[in-house]
């Protein structure tokens, strides 16, 4: 253990204007308030506080933050209060050493709910000091030392919470070498077995082959003396977690990984970065697409470097990073860079990014976030992912996520451009909007004021920024058609029973249900979370129920809907006209409607007043999404003639998605809009004769094989009882499997099979 005057001694080498007094009387105080406590290891407690300063000393941090790490348990784990602290030490003390307090109470590897909400109370009291979460990173890095004293179950779950929470922060904040043995002592509680085999496997390849980080260290260092620049050179194995890593990234094996050593080179101005850059290419082989320069794109968390990979002695594959003495420092140590000391005043390093700005950022997600559930998302994928660099046509650089798309990159710029995005070119060449976007790319976004987000754009999208946005506006939009429908219901019911239709009357019912106005009863009425009945009845307790009963609204194309109802087609099955069909009221989302044989009925078997018999009606009257899976022929025009077939049925692709490209064929998905079951079959008729088309066959999740007519009856009448019938296979003479095969396909059905059948293949397959 750190004696007393050893810690003030680093403090002090770092920082000679240090208070030695306060270092004092804050050690000898925990040391008091500690006395008699043991660690599960069966040493004393005082250890772990005094661990937890000497690490932050590594860092080079100011007193407070030092203070802090000393006193940070004796709140929470003996009888000192924050009162005492702050008359001993200060305001500033006492307010860090609270805030670590309430940091140690949160459980983030709780359910995720608990887990979302913990998350917020932690980005708030980082918001207020980053030093507390600095504090509370090197406590749970003594921890990690030191897990092997804990039951099994306890380090499985600190490990997790270790790999999901805390290393993924100290690498969003800049602290990389911090992330990384975080990192380690996580995997070698999670999956001791793989690191071992990978050590193992190191030390296989270093009896093999000799030390080869001295002897490449060698060759680099008399490059960059031949060309005259001054630099440091050094080289290390990486560490076991980041090999394992990058064999599950890239699927490879041990044997072919490049990048198992890695050398930096530290250099004293950026132009020497980039002369040692050119003489490190001419000796060695560069490997292509393994550079990217972080120094004129810098990471968020401040990062630069930059990074190549050659072919060097022996023709071992390695990696080579390049940056300055200022640049390093940040690298290894981020934002606690904002706070380090150097000959008693803070470090002016110019490198080191606003630790805020991320905050401030994540702090709309708090406000636009609907559940827990969408702020964790939002989090862990901020915290995760690594960043491509693309440009807008006007050259401002916008920094995305990898794997991120044109409508991530719309929705970096603005929420209304986002919102308005109908297209976009990249590098001046129209592409799809679900297209991957790569460093260096420029890209336009297409606009359209009428344009509105759409439900799809969801799964299209990397970034929490986007997803909140199109989330918020969907939500909006859906709000809007439920108060517009909830309007008309109420209307049409104070006709019928004739009452006047005033604000006045809207207010006094919207007070009555616990609404905020009457737009928000109006929302909820056209949700189905109340029923215009039920306000009529609070408001006139006089009028008969049968008064109030109004027929089912036209228009919907659907046949068993009351009049406070709206109805939509399930996701899960697509149904259209021609199809059985079952309704399932959901609270604020009015009925969905299913197909006889969908999968999702089973979760609803034992809510028998959630089912609702429905019927089409003006079958055709509009178009309904379906979705179709082909497999046609890997040549010139193929998925020209595919698309020409759909449009001369006059139907339209709403959707395309190619599951599987081989070198003969390709297995697509697409969404059309049909009118009914005919329609539909007409159009898998054309496709199936069609030579380039191998197969072709409506996508129905229901069943793998096709649904046999005349199977075995069932007692239950009900709309249950056809749906139990449906997905065991007898549809009834309304079933799905009957009527796409029989009378609705006067053309004969599929040429190369029965594409229509559940989701079996055609013959042809």
């Amino acid at each position: 253990m750190t004696r007393q005057f050893e810690l003030i001694e680093k403090v002090k080498a770092y920082n000679p204007g240090s208070d030695e007094g306060l270092l004092s009387a804050a050690y000898v105080f925990g040391m008091r308030s500690h006395a008699g406590q043991f660690r599960k290891s069966g040493e004393e407690y005082w250890v772990h506080p005094v661990a937890v300063a000497d690490i932050l000393t590594g860092l080079r941090l100011d007193d407070a933050t030092i203070v802090t790490a000393l006193l940070h348990d004796t709140v929470e784990d003996t009888g000192a209060t924050l009162i005492e602290l702050r008359e001993l030490f200060g305001d500033e003390v006492a307010e860090l050493v609270d805030g670590v307090t309430k940091l140690t109470k949160l459980q983030l590897s709780s359910t995720e709910t608990e887990q979302a909400e913990n998350l917020r109370k932690l980005f708030f009291a980082m918001s207020r000091d980053v030093r507390v979460l600095l504090v509370k990173l090197a406590d749970r890095l003594h921890n990690m030392r030191t897990i092997g004293a804990m039951r099994p179950h306890k380090q499985e779950q600190k490990a997790r919470e270790t790999m999901e929470i805390y290393a993924p922060l100290a690498g969003r904040m800049g602290m990389q070498k911090m992330r990384e043995e975080l990192e380690d002592l996580s995997f070698t509680v999670l999956d001791p077995e793989s690191r071992e085999d990978i050590i193992a496997r190191r030390e296989e390849l270093r009896a093999r082959t000799g030390d080869v980080i001295e002897a490449i260290t060698g060759d680099i260092k008399d490059l960059l003396a031949a060309e005259g620049i001054d630099a440091r050179v050094y080289g290390r194995e990486k560490r076991p977690f980041s090999i394992w890593r990058k064999m599950q990234q890239k699927g490879e094996p041990f044997s072919r990984l490049s990048d198992i050593y890695g050398f930096r080179i530290i250099t004293r101005s950026d132009m020497d970065c980039y002369r040692a850059l050119g003489a490190v290419h001419r000796k060695w082989r560069a490997v292509p697409t393994r550079f990217k320069d972080y120094i004129s794109q810098p990471k968020d968390n401040g990062y630069r470097s930059i990074h190549t990979t050659v072919s060097g002695r022996d023709a071992r594959r390695v990696e080579v990073q390049i940056r300055t003495e200022e640049m390093h420092e940040v690298a290894e140590t981020g934002i606690a860079a904002h706070w380090a000391y150097k000959n008693g005043a803070p470090t002016e390093n110019r490198f080191v990014a606003d630790p805020f700005r991320w905050l401030r950022d994540l702090s709309e997600s708090f406000e636009t976030a609907e559940n827990p559930d969408e702020f964790l998302e939002h989090v862990k994928l901020e915290m995760f992912q690594d960043q491509v660099f693309c440009f807008t046509p006007k050259g401002k650089v916008i920094k995305l996520p990898r794997g991120a798309t044109p409508i991530d990159f719309a929705y970096a710029i603005h929420t209304r451009i986002g919102d308005s995005c109908v297209g976009a070119k990249i590098d001046n060449v129209r592409k799809p909007l679900w297209t991957v976007l790569q460093n260096g790319q420029t890209v336009e976004v297409i606009r359209a004021e009428a344009q509105r987000p759409q439900p799809v754009w969801e799964q299209m999208t990397v970034t929490g920024r986007a997803r909140a946005a199109i989330r918020r506006a969907l939500r909006s939009e859906r709000r809007a058609k439920h108060v517009r429908m909830g309007e008309a219901i109420l209307r049409q019911l104070f006709e019928r029973l004739g009452r006047d239709w005033s604000s006045r009357t809207l207010d006094f019912a919207a007070q009555k249900f616990g609404c905020a106005d009457a737009e928000d009863l109006q929302a909820r009425i056209g949700a189905a979370e109340l029923s215009a009945v039920q306000v009529a009845a609070a408001l006139w307790p006089d009028v008969e129920t049968d008064e109030m009963q109004s027929p089912a609204p036209e228009g919907d194309g659907i046949k068993g809907l009351d009049a406070a109802r709206h109805a939509h087609e399930g996701h899960c099955c697509l149904p259209v006209p021609g199809d059985r069909i079952i309704g399932i009221a959901e609270p604020g989302k009015g009925v969905t409607v299913h197909a006889i044989d969908c999968p999702m009925l089973a979760h609803y078997e034992e809510e028998p007043e959630r089912w609702i018999d429905l019927r089409w009606e003006n079958d055709g009257a509009r178009p309904r999404q379906t979705a179709l899976s082909l497999i046609f022929a890997h040549e010139r025009g193929a998925l020209a003639r595919v698309c020409t077939v759909i449009s001369d049925e006059f139907s339209d692709i709403i959707g395309l998605e190619f599951t599987e490209r081989r070198p003969d064929f390709y297995r697509a998905r697409v969404d059309v809009e049909v009118r009914d079951l005919k329609h539909l079959n007409r159009i898998v008729t054309r496709l199936a004769a069609e030579p380039v088309v191998t197969e072709v066959r409506r996508i129905l999740p229901a069943r793998e094989s096709a649904l046999v007519a005349g199977a075995q009856s069932w007692s239950d009448p009900s709309p249950r009882g056809f749906a139990q019938a449906a997905r065991a296979g007898g549809g009834g003479d309304e079933g799905r499997g009957g009527d796409i095969r029989g009378d609705a396909a006067p053309e004969g059905g599929a040429a190369k099979g029965d594409p229509a059948a559940g989701d079996a293949p055609g013959a042809g397959a």
